[in-house]
């Protein structure tokens, strides 16, 4: 029998949580009561604690994200222009950093491997539409950006595609589907370019 869908699954739609009834489904909140609610806190967190804080306090926003429920490793560097969409499905290892402008809409977990990078104005997309259902129902995949991996700046990954470690996307360049380990990627739709020269570091 097929287990009910819940918020923090690996794979959400709202269609199996939540009923229209006699509303029209394109105006039915994509989300539970109580997922609105813990969004508003923290967006009033995020713009009042967050945002305003120094460039240099890492530690300070970090203690915030997890104060939200986020899984962060240590020495992990979140620059105050940086949004996560819900720091409860938030899973970073160590020493991961977003850049101002990075921002991450993980509907479902999504989790950023050691030393991952997401450089300025990137956007990881965990998320999208059954535009083929006449409700239009939100879907959410849970995501992965592997350690060593780099998304440069305004680079997108789109929902459901995973980075493999140490893969590269390259400025401005849209991953519609998995990338490969160690391998660099430009354009839109994001296609190889070439092989990354894989080094010997701790832990890989």
């Amino acid at each position: 029998m097929a287990r009910k869908a819940e918020y923090s699954s690996e794979r959400y739609r709202a269609a199996e949580l939540l009923t229209s009834g006699n509303v029209d489904a394109y105006l039915r909140p994509a989300f539970p009561m109580s997922v609105r609610m813990k969004r508003l806190v923290w967006n009033v967190v995020w713009m009042l604690l967050y945002r305003l804080s120094p460039r240099p306090f890492h530690g300070w926003r970090v203690m915030l994200l997890r104060l939200f429920g986020a899984r962060m490793g240590p020495k992990c560097h979140f620059y105050p222009a940086s949004r996560v969409w819900a720091p409860w499905n938030l899973i970073c290892e160590e020493q991961v950093t977003a850049a101002d402008g990075a921002e991450i809409y993980n509907p479902s977990p999504m989790t950023l491997g050691s030393h991952a990078i997401l450089s300025q104005d990137s956007y990881l997309c965990g998320a999208t539409h059954e535009y083929d259902d006449p409700d239009f129902p939100l879907i959410a995949f849970a995501m992965r950006v592997g350690a060593y991996s780099w998304i440069c700046a305004r680079a997108s990954v789109a929902p459901g595609a995973n980075v493999g470690e140490g893969a590269v996307l390259g400025l401005g360049s849209v991953a519609t589907r998995d990338l490969e380990p160690w391998t660099v990627y430009a354009g839109v739709p994001a296609v190889k370019v070439k092989e990354r020269v894989r080094r010997e570091v701790a832990g890989v």
